[in-house]
């Protein structure tokens, strides 16, 4: 299989140290005539460095022993740049430290395709237990998400621990949950991922006796029985079918809610993006709501909803949810659906994405993939789009002016942490949340003053007149509102 240059990957590029033995043939480990690895070097367990969070207070040590788990990150790099291949390993890093975890090394392989035995292969799984035994660790942490069969075979050679990126993001979700309905969604979808996993060891699981009396215990003991797993299975499916009831009456109420503030005429707006862009933030900036802001990886699960009122006087509604990740796995795509679906049925999306970010774009991509399946399976059409760049206090001039140069009109550039860009983002919402907006004159009944809260709270005033008969207004209000108080119109 050939490569082309840029997605060959050196020791110097990627900052790892190279634990394969030398290469042979040509000194610099090129091949002249084709400029590729050779075999040895381009399917090496490779060190990425700079990962390690091991403390160096030692007054901490003993303590934080007793807390943390001390895990080794390990990833298969397929396709993309070495910086890319990075990228991912830190990503995965961060999501261990939010699991609760200290990074003790990180290794990454160059291969086409993860090996369908033990995801690195044999010869780098007993590499990896070195390292293992080496630093002490008590889990292993693939980048991927591993099959059944993966995961036991990985776990006879290393002898510690293995778990997938799957079962992290699971274990994340799980620390985080607060709600109701929250909790409840990540047990369904830790059930669904547990299901086709679940082992046993030996005679110890075995729950049948069947046969002969004589060699298989006697009276009593005959009959086809049934197995310790076959028994967690059933208790786990009826778990997960009660648990998607509670969740389908938990889904009428929250329906019930967002059906009452549509009907209320006041534009809904969602928050969506990838984990950790600073939705919160921003919702907190543009509404004073005092929603949880932390600088950890999926810190939000559960959609908070909050008021507020833009400088022109109308009345918007903004909706926090729950981040978006590379790879998000399916059982919490299905689990949150309910959740998720704040995203879709928005008058208006703003895409939050972390401008500080090494990759981006690549952030934008995954998100809007997600959204793209919500909407393909709900069968509606997506709510119109805002790109909002957060975090341009940490840029540096060159790269802003490099994402300016991509991303053009399409995006405001704002922070939400300094405040920076924020009047133009309200211009650009209360420019959307107007556009079809009727403007005319009425004349209200000095009895109707419920008609005078509305135009104020849903719309604009652009002027007032208090006459003998009433208060004449000219206004500019949504075009659903218009028509009932098309009876007051002059």
């Amino acid at each position: 299989m050939t490569e082309s240059r840029e997605d060959i990957m050196s020791a110097a590029d990627l900052g790892v140290r190279d634990t394969a033995g030398p290469t042979s043939g040509d000194p610099n480990g090129v091949d002249p005539t084709t400029g590729e690895l050779q075999l040895s070097e381009r399917a090496s367990l490779q060190r990425v460095a700079g990962l390690s969070t091991e403390l160096t207070d030692v007054t901490e040590v003993e303590y934080r022993q007793l807390r943390l788990e001390r895990v080794v990150l390990v990833g298969v790099w397929t396709e993309g740049s070495a910086a890319a291949a990075k990228a991912n390993m830190t990503e995965l890093a961060a999501l261990a430290e939010t699991a609760g975890s200290q990074i003790l090394d990180a290794v990454i392989q160059r291969r086409s395709k993860p090996d369908p035995a033990t995801y690195i292969g044999s010869g780098k799984a007993e590499e990896l237990r070195e390292i293992v035994l080496a630093t002490g660790a008590d889990t292993v942490v693939c980048d991927g998400e591993l099959t059944p069969a993966q995961l036991n075979a990985l776990e006879k050679v290393v002898k510690v621990k293995v778990i997938d990126r799957t079962a992290l993001i699971l274990d994340i979700f799980a620390q985080h949950a607060t709600s109701r309905e929250g909790k409840a969604q990540v047990s369904l979808a830790q059930m669904e991922y547990m299901l086709p996993r679940l082992r046993g060891w030996g005679e110890s699981m075995s729950r049948q006796a069947g046969g002969r009396a004589g060699s298989n215990g006697g009276v009593g003991l005959r009959g086809p029985g049934e197995t310790k797993i076959e028994t967690d299975r059933r208790r786990i499916r009826e778990r997960m079918a009660k648990l998607r009831r509670e969740i389908r009456g938990m889904k009428k109420a929250r329906t019930t809610k967002r059906a009452a503030r549509k009907s209320g005429s006041i534009p809904t707006i969602t928050v969506a993006g990838y984990t950790n862009a600073g939705k919160s933030s921003l919702v907190n900036a543009m509404t004073g709501a005092g929603v949880l802001v932390q600088d950890a990886l999926f810190a939000t699960l559960d959609p908070t909803t909050r008021r507020a009122t833009l400088d022109d006087g109308r009345a918007v509604v903004f909706t926090d949810t729950v981040g978006f990740v590379r790879h998000l796995p399916t059982q919490l795509v299905e689990a949150f659906r309910s959740t998720l679906e704040e995203v879709v049925d928005a008058d208006l999306l703003l895409h939050v994405v972390d401008g500080a970010d090494a990759f981006p774009m690549e952030q934008i991509s995954a998100v809007r993939q997600v959204i793209n399946d919500i909407v393909a399976e709900e069968g509606v059409t997506a709510p119109p789009e805002l790109l909002v760049i957060n975090k341009i206090d940490a840029i540096d001039g060159n790269r802003l002016t490099e994402l300016r140069g991509a991303l053009g009109s399409d995006a405001v550039f704002i922070s939400a942490r300094t405040g920076e860009g924020l009047p133009e983002l309200f211009g650009r919402v209360r420019e959307f949340v107007g556009r079809e907006d009727v403007e005319m004159t009425i004349e209200v009944p000095f009895d109707r003053g419920d008609v005078v809260s509305r135009v104020h709270s849903e719309g604009e005033v652009i002027s007032s007149e208090h006459t003998a008969a009433g208060t004449t207004l000219k206004v500019r209000v949504p075009a659903a509102f218009a028509g009932e108080i098309a009876d007051l119109r002059i």
